[in-house]
């Protein structure tokens, strides 16, 4: 089996790239902060409507960017990554540590959390020993004063020598301060490295070694980077190389004194990890140091309401129960809030039909253009519109409000174990979280997971949970065939019958990480430091419009952009014929004996596998392939639908093996290139489009063949 290493690619990072649209003349700063300390509300607050998204140079890790302004002057603020330290263990975290240590900027805002300072001391030291110029904003200020938090703002701009500003970023008045402070620190010159007292041995290893770095100064620290050398990290060496446009390691003097040196480290019995074991005690110790002169801890400082809170959410009685409530009560918001809308979007969007067929006779188009473009491309895009923006609307909010509110990571906290148990990481639960809105996002999202190994297995297994295209074909079956189709209790319990199924995702994404963790990826699971962040009330507004703009009008556009070539594609199959069968009844019949195994039928198989670009089109494939229709065709009311199906042969059975293909089966074509694109591999693509494949087609045969047994018992 190949390294671990080896599974992911690796990016160079380009110091002096800087994102596409950014202004010439403009100052440029970077914020940087551990996650969940309102960096992301600073930025969105300081930077309003002014922000762009892009990628970094050669990592497929996102950056956000906006213009600020001050009284004085102007800014580009980039949003980096959320990092604990600049040892970094994830792609995100060396993006962040290499941008702030060999990045072209002109100042790093570390972005603090009053409630919690000391913690978030470490990573302000490590930034500090640099020499980068500087600020320390030390945020939620308010949440600070509720918890009876004194912080001495000047006390602690004078222990750290930078300048220090406190705010509530959720309220942008309130950043008048920041703002001179951010002026002053970029005026001022860059300040003298902080210098943290080390062990003596390490102390002795640094003295030999700086003197041949100081060369280097000013572009870096001296004593920072003989630190660094001594670390012998490999990432931050290639990127350090790659600053100075020198390799290192070939210069003699500076090899032989780093010999020397560790000759003295390992006669003190200190060896590689016991030298970074110790640099981040000597961190810790100067952060504790700091704090305890800047700050003022009450006694019981974590609220009881948020005591009493986890011991629901987290406890190991109701924890599990109170995830499933939550889950149940966000699909049936999503079920009954997304009918009506999505029913008016598609009346709205039909309703053009006829015009731009009129349009187009009276500019003289062919009948196959008229055809191809408006009942195939059209038809295809305002079914996947209609179908899709409704529940997105809803869904995505809602989860976005679980995420602000601090439950998210409880959810990570509460599903660690069963990860644990499968040999794999517990962050895999944020990203199998975000697979429920999009899959492609999800796979995305597995940047997070520092271990390469299970990194994969999060990608792979993403796909195992419905995201937002597969969810109202599911509510469809589910309306249709097992929950009745009108009335409150129909809602409640299609909300519980989908809860079902998603229990039935979730458990096959434990087996199948089981399975991987046994077989191909084999390796023994980390552990990781997760952050409980308090419990917020949500910006309701805020996480609306950036629910909306992020999230769902961007994942909306990605479907629309490959459902418009599949409603090509389709009319083309429906409309050529040979021998009076068009191409799409010769495709189901050749797959009819597969789907028949399956407990479906050809029509059904074939519709997902056209329905590959986007599955919200897969029910109309069906409908326009049983009324022998050249277009995707609009089934009209439930009970329509329902006599439709019923009339081909449609029982129970066919309906639930539906379902559950619909749930295991091979993602849609954007999540397969994002795969592609995050992985490197088209063996890792392939294993993602086969593995979920596989479970499914087992399971609708076990279903099928155990209805048959008993039907003949």
């Amino acid at each position: 089996m190949k390294p671990a290493h080896s599974f992911l690619r690796k990016h160079p990072f380009d110091a002096n790239d800087r994102s596409a649209g950014e202004p010439a003349g403009h100052l440029t700063a970077a914020l940087a902060g551990n996650p969940n300390v309102g960096k992301s509300t600073l930025f969105n607050s300081l930077t309003g409507s002014s922000q762009h998204t892009g990628n970094w140079a050669g990592v497929t890790v996102s950056c956000s960017n906006g213009i600020c302004r001050s009284k004085t002057g102007s800014y580009t603020l980039t949003d980096l990554p959320g990092t604990y330290s600049l040892m970094a263990h994830s792609e995100e975290e060396a993006v962040s540590r290499d941008f702030i240590c060999f990045g072209d900027c002109d100042v790093t805002v570390v972005v603090c959390d009053a409630t919690c300072l000391e913690r978030n001391l470490n990573l302000v030291l490590q930034i500090l020993e640099t020499g980068k110029r500087t600020m320390v904003c030390v945020n939620l200020m308010d949440e600070a004063a509720k918890n009876r938090i004194r912080v001495d703002l000047e006390g602690l701009e004078a222990a750290l020598g930078v300048p220090v500003s406190g705010t509530n970023a959720r309220r942008r008045q309130t950043l008048g301060h920041f703002l001179l402070k951010l002026d002053a620190a970029v005026k001022e010159e860059a300040p003298a490295p902080f210098f943290i007292a080390y062990d003596p041995p390490i102390e002795a290893a640094i003295s030999i070694v700086q003197p041949f770095t100081e060369r280097f100064s000013p572009r870096l620290s001296p004593r920072w980077l003989a630190l660094r050398l001594l670390e012998q990290d490999e990432g931050l060496l290639k990127a350090a190389n790659t600053f100075l446009q020198e390799d290192l390691s070939q210069d003699a003097a500076l090899s032989e004194a780093l010999k020397q040196a560790q000759s003295v480290l390992y006669e003190a019995g200190i060896f590689e990890d016991g030298l970074k074991d110790r640099i981040v005690s000597g961190i810790v110790a100067a952060a504790e140091a700091i704090a305890a002169q800047t700050v003022s801890l009450p006694e019981g400082t974590y609220g009881l309401k948020d005591r009493y809170m986890d011991r629901i959410l987290t406890g190991r009685i109701a924890g599990y129960p109170a995830m499933l409530l939550l889950l149940a009560l966000v699909f049936w918001l999503t079920i009954t809030g997304a009918n009506y809308p999505s029913a008016l979007l598609s009346d709205f969007f039909f309703s053009f039909q006829e015009k731009l067929i009129a349009l187009f006779l009276a500019a003289g188009a062919p009948d196959w253009l008229t055809g191809a473009l408006i009942l195939g491309v059209y038809r295809v895009l305002a079914w996947v519109v209609s179908v899709m923006l409704p529940p997105m609307a809803i869904f995505f909010p809602l989860f976005t409000l679980l995420e602000d509110s601090g439950y998210l990571p409880r959810i990570a906290y509460n599903l660690d174990r069963p990860f644990q148990c499968c040999k794999a990481c517990g962050k895999q639960a944020l990203t199998m979280a975000m697979g429920f809105g999009c899959n492609a996002a999800g796979v995305t999202g597995c940047r997070i997971i520092d271990s390469p190994r299970e990194r994969l297995l999060a990608i792979l297994t993403n796909s195992f949970v419905p995201c937002n295209g597969r969810l109202p074909a599911l509510i469809t079956l589910i309306s249709l065939f097992f929950a009745g189709s009108a009335g409150t209790y129909s809602s409640f319990s299609a909300a519980l019958f989908l809860t079902l199924f998603i229990l039935l995702g979730i458990a096959m994404t434990f087996f199948a990480s089981w399975l991987l963790s046994a077989t191909l990826l084999k390796g023994v699971p980390s552990s990781f430091t997760l952050e409980l962040p308090p419990y917020r009330r949500p910006q309701i507004g805020r996480v609306i419009w950036r629910s909306v703009l992020d999230r769902t009008l961007f994942v909306l556009g990605r479907a629309a952009a490959v459902a418009a070539p599949a409603g090509l594609a389709i009319w083309i199959l429906a409309n050529i014929s040979i021998n009076n069968i068009t191409l799409l009844g010769h495709i189901s019949g050749y797959l009819d004996p597969l789907g028949r195994l399956l407990g479906m039928d050809g029509v059904i198989l074939m519709a997902f596998i056209l329905g590959l670009p986007a599955n919200e089109i897969v029910i109309p494939i069906i409908v326009m392939a049983y009324t022998a229709q050249g277009t995707l065709m609009d089934p009209g009311s439930l009970a329509d639908l329902k006599t439709l199906l019923v009339s081909q042969d449609w029982t129970w059975v066919t309906a639930l093996c539906t379902m559950v293909f619909f749930l295991l089966h091979w993602p849609c074509s954007t999540t397969l290139m994002t795969i592609r694109k995050e992985t490197g591999s088209m063996k890792w693509t392939c294993l993602a489009f086969f593995l979920p494949t596989a479970c499914g087609m087992a399971l609708c045969m076990m279903i099928a063949a155990g209805t048959r047994l008993l039907t003949f018992l």
